[in-house]
């Protein structure tokens, strides 16, 4: 029986592979916008990001997501990649 091959991808801010499902792409659109791709598939040059709050932080705060997209990003468009940030796990209080 053959396995079905699971595409991988790198995080970013990271560097930790993952299954491309696990990861968040944000893409620079051929328009020049920058957004985050929920469907995985949207023209454009792509981005991974791993859920960890640390990564999504290093990732907006950094030109690091710039160099990845090879693309300026915009004020308005960092405040709407931070919206799509995960939230911190909850912890149980006894």
């Amino acid at each position: 029986m053959r396995l079905k091959h699971t595409p991988q991808r790198t995080c970013i801010a990271c560097r930790q592979k993952s299954d491309k499902r696990e990861l968040t792409r944000i893409v620079r659109t051929p328009e020049g916008a920058v957004i985050v791709d929920a469907t995985g598939r949207q023209a454009g040059r792509g981005a991974y990001l791993c859920n960890r709050e640390s990564c999504w932080d290093r990732a907006t705060r950094t030109p690091l997501l710039e160099r990845a997209l090879r693309a300026p990003i915009a004020a308005d468009e960092r405040l709407a990649l931070a919206a799509h940030r995960p939230e911190p796990p909850q912890i149980a209080s006894s």
